[in-house]
C-alpha cells in the first residue's frame, strides 16, 4: 500500500449547531455524548447505535448518508473522500464537506437543543480505519474503481458493510470480497435499492406461482447513455483534492473535470458504464425470480463507440442455461435510447416506458411489464392483470433498503441484497462489461472464472493495480 496519508480534522463545537452549520466550509466534527447527557425521549445511547464510517462522499455517498440518518439507531462517526469539497453533477456540492453538514443537519432535527456528535474527516479512507477504532460498519460510495480495496479493508477488520452498485469493478474482486465476508461472518448490503422493494417481491412470487408460465425471454432497458470523449487538455488540479488517492488502484491519469467530479463512469479505468451503474437494478427481478446462475454466452453490439470510452449505446444478449424444469433465457438489455419492440398485448394508450427504464419478462402464457428499480410490475394486457387471484406472500418484507442492512448488523436475518446473494448478477453485469469493451461475443465459464475463447477478456477478468495498492 502506498504510505498513509494522515490527514484528519476533528472539530468541537463550542456553541451552538446552528453556528456549526455556518461553519461547517471550514471545519468538523462534534462529540459523541452518553443519552443521560443528551436526555430527551427518542434518543439513543451509543451502545443502542450502529456506528458507521463513511467511503466516499459524492453526490450518491451523501443520498446514502441522508437515508442511514434518517434512522434513529444510526451514528456516522468519520468520513472519508479525497476531496474536501468539489461541485456534483446536478449542481450540487460533493465531498467532505457536504457530508459533514448533513450529520450536523440530522443532528440539528433529533435534538435542537443539544450538544453535537463528534465527526471525524480524513483524506485517506485507510488513516480513518486505522484510527476509528469504535466503528461497527462502513459504508462505500466511492467510484467504482476504489470499492474493493475499500470493502475488502472493512471486512478485513470485521465490520459490516454497504457497498454501492456494482459492488466491485472486476470479477475477481467480487469473487474475493464474497468469500471474505462469508468468512468474516459480518452484515452486507449492496445499494440496488429496489431489491428491498414491494414490487420485486410481488414480481417473483406471481412468476413462482406461474402467472406468466415459464420465463424464457427478458428485456431491460435504461435511457442513459455515458459516452464522453477522452480528454486531453491538462487544467490545473482543484484546491483541497488528493487526485493520487482518488485514483487509487486504477491506471493513473492526469487530473481532469471529465473524470471528477461525475464523469469517470464514462471510461472503462474507473467506472463500468450505463450497465454497471442501472443493470443492477432493473435486472434484478429477473435474476432473482428467474434464479439465474452465470450466463453461457455475452455478445454486445456498440453503437458510436470511440478508443478509451464506453459506446454512446448498446444492445446487448446474454444466454442463460435451462436448469431443472427451468427453460433457456435469453436476456437482452439496450441503453442510451435504445428500446424493445412494444409487446403487442400493451393498450394502444398505455406507453412501454414512462420514465425510459424498465424491464419486460416473456413467459409461455404471458407478460409482465414493470418500471426500471422494480416498480410496478403488472401484467399486461391489464384485463390480464385484473383477471389474476395473486397469491400469498411468501417472501419476508422489509422496513426498507438502509433498515434491512442495520438490522442484520444488529443480529438481525441477514439483507436480502447481501453480497453473496446478488455476487452472480453483479458478475454477469461485469461480464457484458467485458464484452462491450472487448467487442466480441463472449462464451463463459462461471464457475471457474474464465472466458473460453478470448484472451483479451481473460485479461479484464482480473486487471491489475497500480503499483502500491492490493486487495
Amino acid at each position: 500500500m502506498k504510505a498513509r496519508r494522515n490527514q484528519t480534522s476533528v472539530y468541537r463545537n463550542k456553541g451552538s449547531r446552528r453556528e456549526f452549520l455556518k461553519l461547517a466550509g471550514t471545519a468538523s466534527g462534534l462529540a459523541i455524548l452518553p443519552r443521560h447527557v443528551l436526555g430527551g425521549r427518542g434518543v439513543m445511547a451509543p451502545s443502542d447505535c450502529v456506528t458507521i464510517a463513511v467511503i466516499g462522499a459524492g453526490g450518491q455517498g451523501i443520498r446514502d448518508m441522508k437515508n442511514l440518518l434518517m434512522e434513529p439507531d444510526v451514528r456516522i462517526v468519520a468520513v472519508a473522500d479525497p476531496s474536501r469539497l468539489s461541485p456534483g453533477r446536478k449542481g450540487d456540492e460533493t465531498g467532505r464537506v457536504p457530508a459533514l453538514r448533513a450529520v450536523a443537519e440530522s443532528d440539528l432535527q433529533r435534538l435542537p437543543n443539544g450538544p453535537s456528535r463528534r465527526c471525524s474527516e480524513y483524506s485517506d479512507f485507510r488513516v480513518m480505519l486505522e484510527k476509528e477504532k469504535g466503528i461497527d460498519a462502513v459504508l462505500v460510495a466511492a467510484p467504482d474503481h476504489n470499492h474493493a480495496v475499500a470493502v475488502m479493508a472493512a471486512l478485513q477488520l470485521g465490520k459490516h458493510v454497504f457497498c454501492e452498485k456494482p459492488l466491485a469493478h472486476s470479477i475477481a474482486e467480487v469473487r474475493a470480497l464474497v468469500e471474505t465476508a462469508r468468512r468474516a461472518g459480518v452484515a452486507t448490503q449492496m445499494g440496488n435499492q429496489g431489491h428491498s422493494s414491494e414490487g420485486i417481491r410481488l414480481t417473483c412470487e406471481w412468476i413462482w406461482d406461474g402467472a406468466i408460465g415459464p420465463v424464457h425471454e427478458v428485456h431491460a432497458w435504461c435511457k442513459n447513455s455515458y459516452y464522453r470523449e477522452r480528454p486531453t487538455d491538462r487544467p490545473p488540479l482543484p484546491t483541497g483534492l488528493d487526485w493520487d488517492l482518488w485514483i487509487g488502484p486504477a491506471p493513473y491519469r492526469p487530473y481532469h473535470p471529465a473524470y471528477h467530479p461525475g464523469g469517470w463512469r464514462c471510461f472503462p479505468e474507473f467506472g463500468t458504464g450505463v450497465l454497471g451503474d442501472f443493470a443492477c437494478h432493473h435486472l434484478d427481478p429477473a435474476f432473482w425470480a428467474l434464479h439465474l446462475k452465470h450466463p453461457e454466452s455475452v455478445e454486445a453490439e456498440r453503437f458510436d463507440s470511440a478508443a478509451g470510452t464506453f459506446p454512446r449505446r448498446t444492445r446487448m444478449t446474454f444466454q442463460f442455461a435451462g436448469t431443472g424444469d427451468r427453460p433457456p433465457v435469453k436476456l437482452v438489455w439496450y441503453d442510451g435510447g435504445l428500446y424493445p419492440d412494444t409487446p403487442p398485448e400493451l393498450e394502444p394508450e398505455r406507453q412501454l416506458t414512462s420514465q425510459g427504464h424498465g424491464i419486460l419478462l416473456v413467459g409461455e402464457k404471458g407478460k409482465i411489464l414493470g418500471d426500471g428499480w422494480s416498480r410496478s410490475p403488472r401484467l399486461i394486457p391489464e384485463s390480464a392483470m385484473k383477471a389474476y387471484h395473486r397469491p400469498p406472500q411468501t417472501i419476508p418484507r422489509t422496513r426498507g433498503h438502509e433498515r434491512d442492512w442495520l438490522d442484520a448488523c444488529k443480529g438481525g436475518r441477514p439483507s436480502s441484497a447481501s453480497f453473496g446473494n446478488v455476487s452472480v448478477m453483479v458478475e454477469s453485469v461485469l461480464m457484458g462489461v467485458i464484452a462491450v469493451r472487448t467487442g466480441e461475443k463472449l462464451y463463459w465459464d462461471g464457475p471457474g472464472m474464465r472466458c473460453t475463447n478470448s484472451t483479451a477478456a481473460n485479461d479484464l477478468v482480473k486487471p491489475p493495480y497500480r503499483e502500491g495498492w492490493s486487495l
